[in-house]
């Protein structure tokens, strides 16, 4: 029996993907969650085989959530779930440790497809994403600058997401249960290492970065 976690913060896609992956007779949905750190914390407890996740959660982006599960969960396969064919937003979910991609235009059978084939070993794209694009994206990253977001700790990429989210310092610091002190810290250090200058210049680059979507709404 193979176990599946789904992460994505609307309720009724939820409903949606578990009655569909519960269908199937030898999957079993073990847990859902609606947030980016809730997501993590679940998934390191339950250990499950699949994690279906959407690219654009509150809390920690679907990108983050992705490293954070591939160090303490490292045997859960991942398929991201996306309303954007972009390649360098696949780029990024695959280099993150992701074996999937699938859009949300996808028919149902398609999602199945995909967890099986990832279940495989083998990686998974949507049509009309191709391995082939992808191949020449990375060959194309790989050869200009050093990325600047990798120079990034995990608790700055945290601090970026919910500023990006339009979160104040004082939010930020509830939430990640730290000082407001260490969030205007970590959020110099953040605009120091990418960069920039105003808030603007952080929710461009959240957008680039597939932290949040086109429009700065998740």
């Amino acid at each position: 029996m193979t176990t599946i976690f789904l992460a994505d913060d609307h309720h009724i896609v939820r409903q949606g993907l578990h009655a569909l992956l519960a269908a199937e007779p030898d999957f079993r949905v073990v847990g859902e969650a609606a947030d980016g750190r809730e997501a993590v914390a679940l998934i390191e407890r339950l250990q499950p085989e699949v994690l279906v996740l959407d690219l654009m959660m509150p809390g920690l982006s679907g990108l983050e959530v992705t490293r954070q599960v591939r160090r303490r969960s490292p045997q859960t396969r991942i398929v991201i779930l996306s309303m954007y064919a972009n390649p360098g937003y696949v780029h990024e979910t695959l280099k993150s440790g992701a074996a999937g991609y699938v859009l949300k235009k996808s028919t149902a059978g398609e999602l199945v497809q995909a967890v099986r084939q990832i279940l495989t070993g083998r990686r998974y794209l949507s049509p009309p994403l191709s391995e082939e694009e992808i191949e020449n994206f990375e060959k194309k990253a790989t050869a200009s600058h050093t990325d600047p977001y990798e120079l990034l700790t995990a608790r700055q990429r945290e601090v970026l997401h919910l500023l990006a989210e339009g979160h104040t310092n004082a939010e930020v610091a509830a939430r990640l249960v730290v000082s407001p002190r260490t969030v205007e810290f970590h959020r110099a250090e953040v605009m120091r290492k990418l960069g920039a200058r105003t808030p603007a210049d952080l929710i461009r680059l959240a957008v680039q970065r597939g932290i949040l979507p086109p429009g700065g709404e998740l």
